[in-house]
């Protein structure tokens, strides 16, 4: 189903702030529909000659801000503040649709005031990335270029930034129209020759069928495989940090995040919760989670946090195995080691850490550790010291690989429901491409590749749900 055949976008002229709530330098009203302009012309007067209806287009325009009755009539008008505003006459603006942006002071009150102002000039308050919905509803923005504006908004790194930026750029969104281009190509070929067989109407014979159909698999599982980098930059690898008490899990957490988070202490069991936190290591982002330690339980707080900390374990794509260099390995160990190798088991990136190399004896060492976790890479750290982290932060980069990539130049996967999207379309390429294989007739593989082409069409919006699209403008600020 296509998004754009079944919403009809509201006649309705809508206006929020567009800049963070509270006190700064200056702040920004948007407004956009039909009526915008008519709208600010009401409490927007221009010193000097003409209104901003005669203004002219993308020109800043300097003003008074004047307050309106509360029917709306101007009345004997108080000046509120002064200020600039912008038209930007549709179709070319951010929206498609007539906007005018005012710039005022940007005192907390003062924001509102303006902004209760332009309700009392007709308008309507702008839903959470409205403005965006309706760029997108309005052709001016693919739905990767709409996520992209998230993006950029809630980037924590300058590698989400770039990529981000890359999208907004159109970046993906052309990838994607190029390998649609193709399976459209091909399914035309296709049926030209369903419906005209004896008339050789298509220009592709079997053999160059094949081997299109073979070179789009391809071309989609290159696109699929840069979700890795691009989750692991944007949406943040779920990280969880697995042991017995006191091996030095909160203390690796410390370190790895510069500054004291977790408690740390000598005495056993002080996790007994999950501590989940942020941080970046060179572009790759962790959503690190620090866990209560693995052993049997001592009592039912004990017990709880455990399982949290195998369920968290269940969901995590990267685990911290840590082992403690300075005593004998022993039940508890074991333990962890189990839960370690069934999450490494399931497809979970795993390393091991063997803690306080800065002890003194040693009881455990590589070797050891190493018999009960095998094929496992292992690295001597010291939480405490910050010995051995660097090698931790350099296997973390070598695991996900985020400059392996040129953003501005590559089309990246960035979230779970663009690769969602891709992977069903290269599923059904391949299902095109076995059925060739298989000897069947071209129609046949005719009906995949239709399929593939309405996954691919989720992935820029072509071919979307209204539900989807309300999902994704739903994760977006008010103003935006």
């Amino acid at each position: 189903m296509d998004i754009m055949d079944n919403v009809n976008i509201s006649d309705s002229t809508i206006a929020a702030v567009s800049t963070p709530p509270g006190r700064g330098g200056l702040a920004v009203i948007r407004i956009s529909g039909k009526n915008a302009v008519e709208a600010a012309s009401r409490f927007f007067k221009l010193r000097g000659k003409g209104t901003l209806a005669e203004a002219p287009d993308r020109y800043a325009c300097y003003g008074d801000i004047v307050s309106l009755c509360a029917d709306g009539s101007e009345g004997t008008p108080d000046i509120i503040d002064t200020g600039l505003a912008t038209v930007f006459r549709g179709p070319r603006s951010y929206t498609g649709e007539d906007v005018v942006e005012i710039s005022c002071h940007g005192g907390t009150a003062l924001t509102y005031e303006v902004l209760a102002t332009a309700f009392k000039a007709g308008c309507v308050p702008a839903g959470p990335g409205e403005f965006t919905r309706r760029a997108f509803m309005n052709g001016k923005l693919s739905l990767t270029e709409a996520e992209a504006v998230i993006g950029l908004i809630d980037a924590e790194s300058s590698q989400a930034v770039r990529l981000s930026a890359s999208h907004s750029r159109g970046v993906l969104r052309r990838r994607i129209e190029a390998l649609n281009s193709e399976i459209t190509a091909l399914i035309a070929s296709m049926y030209a020759y369903i419906d005209y067989p004896d008339e050789d109407m298509t220009d592709v014979t079997a053999d160059e069928l094949h081997e299109r159909v073979s070179v789009l698999s391809s071309e989609l599982r290159r696109l699929a495989d840069t979700y890795r980098i691009g989750h692991a930059v944007c949406e943040g690898v779920p990280t969880v940090i697995l042991g017995k008490p006191n091996v030095g899990k909160s203390s690796l957490l410390n370190a790895l995040l510069g500054r004291r988070r977790a408690i740390v202490t000598d005495i056993p069991g002080t996790t007994r919760d999950t501590v989940e936190e942020t941080v970046n290591i060179d572009g790759v982002m962790l959503r690190l989670c620090d866990t209560a330690g693995i052993r049997d339980p001592q009592d039912e707080v004990e017990r709880i946090g455990t399982e949290l900390s195998v369920e968290k374990a269940s969901e995590a794509e990267l685990i911290f195995g840590m082992f403690d260099s300075s005593r004998a390995l022993d039940e508890d160990d074991r333990r962890s080691a189990e839960l370690i190798l069934k999450e490494a088991a399931r497809g979970a990136e795993t390393v091991i850490l063997l803690n306080k190399c800065d002890a003194g004896e040693k009881l455990t060492d590589a070797s050891a550790l190493g018999e009960i976790l095998p094929g496992l890479p292992i690295i001597e750290i010291s939480a405490k010291c910050g010995e051995g982290i660097d090698l931790l932060c350099g296997r973390i980069k070598e695991l996900f690989n985020t400059e392996a990539i040129a953003y501005a130049d590559n089309a990246v996967l960035s979230n779970a429901r663009q690769f969602n999207a891709v992977s069903a379309a290269l599923q059904s390429v391949e299902a095109a491409l076995n059925a060739l294989d298989s000897g069947f007739t071209p129609d046949v593989a005719g009906l995949d590749l239709e399929a593939a082409l309405a996954s691919l069409g989720e992935t820029d919006g072509r071919c979307v749900t209204e539900n989807v699209v309300s999902e994704i403008f739903s994760r977006f600020c008010v103003g935006k």
